[in-house]
């Protein structure tokens, strides 16, 4: 059986607003096993980028545990943090604003190099920036370049670099191809997987088009309004989705066949808001199998079928 790499219980994440609380994470319970890829999707503004910068204490949690190779890192000082995320890693949505306009692709890459100390001298730094590059697919030349000069693609390319740079073993991919052409989004989802193939990466990857997913991931969570409703293999969360909202999101990808059609799922009403939300089923109001049981307390993720858990009362 595979070792989790990566245990996440009852994690929450919480932001105080003058209107109350917004319930940003709200008790997020999975695993990660070392060398697997968990899509997380859902709807913007569900938490799901809240909840990978929680696991990375990027934010704070409120409460809950991130338990990383057997050992709790909520509970880490700052030098403790500071060797753990060696190890763990994130590639942002924005593959511009992310990366700092006034630092050269070398300056970047070596960025993370120098403030962990890796190399004691300037040409060991050299060539792991090199090499780093020649990775992902960054030609040698652009090493001067900045990241105004290059194109999407490139840039989300420096991203790549920068995080692989210390070697980790785990990485956070929050949306890394939304902001990209859909032709630089497969060449970024194929560099993805070979480096996943070399390196024995495991990835948390975020992202709201469950196309993308389906592609690069080995087990998909659905996330809706600060919880995950359903969580199973990628093939059973496509061929035979429980939650209703999943059924909804699956029903609104378009098929690229010719007099070929599926029934679309309208969802009704309005996304609650996630400041004190209402109590029972964050996905009562919109949901055509509605009871009044369901507004009362909120579902628990249960087993339904064999690594098929799914958060709703009628099933």
């Amino acid at each position: 059986m595979e070792e989790n790499l990566l245990e996440v219980k009852n994690l929450k994440k919480y932001f105080k607003t003058k209107k109350g609380l917004l319930y940003a994470v709200d008790d997020l319970n999975f695993t990660i096993k070392k060398g697997e890829t968990l899509g997380l999707v859902g709807e913007s503004g569900c938490g799901k980028s809240t909840a990978g910068r929680a696991i990375l204490r990027l934010h704070e949690p409120t409460s809950g545990h991130v338990i990383y190779e057997g050992k709790d890192i909520t509970k880490y000082n700052s030098s403790e943090l500071k060797n753990i995320r060696k190890k763990m890693q994130i590639v942002f949505q924005d593959p511009y604003s992310s990366l700092n306009p006034r630092l050269s692709v070398s300056e970047i890459i070596a960025e993370p190099l120098y403030v962990n100390k890796i190399y004691k001298s300037k040409i060991e730094n050299e060539n792991r920036i090199r090499e780093v590059m020649d990775i992902v697919g960054l030609e040698e030349r652009l090493i001067n370049s900045y990241p105004h000069e290059l194109d999407g693609g490139r840039r989300q390319r420096i991203g790549i670099a920068r995080a692989i740079s210390l070697q980790p073993e785990f990485i956070v991919m929050d949306e890394p191809v939304s902001a990209l052409d859909v032709c630089i989004q497969a060449q970024i989802l194929n560099l993805m997987n070979e480096l996943q193939e070399k390196f024995g990466l495991t990835y948390l990857f975020i992202s709201h088009n469950l196309s993308v997913v389906k592609h690069v991931s080995d087990r998909i969570a659905v996330m809706y309004l600060g919880r995950i409703v359903e969580l199973a293999e990628s093939d059973k969360i496509f061929k035979k989705p429980l939650h209703p909202y999943t059924q909804a999101l699956l029903s609104a990808i378009p098929i690229p066949k010719v007099n070929i059609s599926r029934e679309k799922i309208i969802l009704e009403g309005d996304v609650p808001s996630p400041i004190n939300p209402p109590p029972g089923c964050r996905f009562y109001g919109r949901c055509r199998f509605r009871q009044n049981e369901c507004k009362k307390e909120i579902p628990e993720l249960r087993e339904i079928d064999e690594n098929h858990f799914v958060a709703c009362r009628l099933l």
